[in-house]
């Protein structure tokens, strides 16, 4: 008794889930796909029952053959409903990182590898679509993100009402596939944090008598010529270019330097900080308990910076 309740469970657990989440591409077949009446089709069982309840009170022979010609409909589509999804191919797409609070977008690719046409083919919520012969379609679900850190994509369901909608075809299919979700960046635009001295940074050295190395806050009696105008451009403040040989300063972001009442406040500033110094061609340098990023620029490097606020 206990093993087939045990069996019972997993089968009806494959009902409304599916199968375990796989990295594979998964195609649909008898084992996958369920079938179900929709409310059209329970009404046209109800429809079904009337006529023959008619046909066997004043035994009318044309009621008996409406009756069995309904019927006969109502059961071929079950068929053309299995059809529809049967045969299809699913595989998982692209999901790239978002900021908390904006929609995750994942990506499902549908090969249709047979010479049969599939109609109204939808996933999920999105709008019903039909896939030609020997032909692709990719398909962009949205999730909504509320916090930072990797979000699921969860159940994936396709599905299909052709072709009367009297039956709903189904499989709920699980990919492992997820996406990276980035602190909400800081709505106000703060000022970059005070430089600290090149000195404090433990493993980074002044470089030759003219290389630049990093920013601060402009002061009077700069040179006009050391101006980072690009930042300014961008109303990020007025920076002075700094150079080895002087009493000159780099720019890092640190998260202990960071003001905020609560660590999410302080990943929000970092964030939007990081994004603000990528904006204007900064180089800047990044610091987390238990992380230390060399100063740097450019697109690898802020991606590190948020996928490591991310992952905090």
């Amino acid at each position: 008794m206990k093993l087939s309740a045990l069996k019972a469970r997993v089968q009806a657990h494959r009902f409304f889930a599916g199968e375990p989440a796989t990295a594979a591409p998964v195609e649909l077949n008898h084992r996958r796909i369920f079938i179900l009446p929709t409310q059209r089709g329970l009404g046209f069982v109800v429809v079904l029952a009337l006529l023959l309840l008619i046909a066997f009170v004043y035994n009318n022979n044309l009621a008996y053959l409406l009756t069995f010609l309904l019927a006969s409909v109502f059961f071929i589509t079950i068929l053309h409903s299995f059809k529809s999804l049967s045969g299809l191919s699913l595989q998982k797409g692209q999901a790239p990182a978002v900021f908390a609070g904006a929609p995750a977008g994942f990506t499902v690719h549908i090969d249709n590898p047979g010479a049969r046409r599939h109609l109204q083919i939808a996933l999920e919520t999105t709008e019903s679509v039909s896939i030609p012969a020997h032909s692709k379609t990719r398909v962009t679900l949205y999730s909504a993100t509320r916090k930072r850190g990797w979000h699921q994509a969860g159940k994936i369901t396709v599905s299909s009402t052709y072709p009367l909608g009297l039956f709903r075809a189904w499989s709920p299919i699980r990919f492992e596939l997820k996406v990276l979700v980035y602190p909400k960046p800081a709505a106000q635009d703060s000022p970059f944090p005070e430089t600290a001295a090149v000195e404090q940074q433990q493993g980074y050295s002044k470089k030759g008598a003219d290389d630049f190395y990093g920013l601060q806050g402009y002061q009077a009696g700069d040179s006009i010529k050391h101006i980072h105008w690009k930042a300014y451009a961008k109303g990020l403040g007025v920076f002075s270019k700094q150079y080895s040989g002087g009493s000159s300063a780099e720019l890092w972001l640190d998260y202990d330097e960071t003001q905020g009442h609560s660590t999410e406040e302080r990943l929000s500033q970092l964030c939007r900080w990081v994004l603000d110094a990528e904006q204007a061609g900064l180089s800047y340098g990044f610091a987390l308990p238990g992380l230390k990023l060399p100063i740097g620029g450019g697109e690898p490097h802020s991606s590190q910076c948020l996928e490591a606020l991310a992952l905090f």
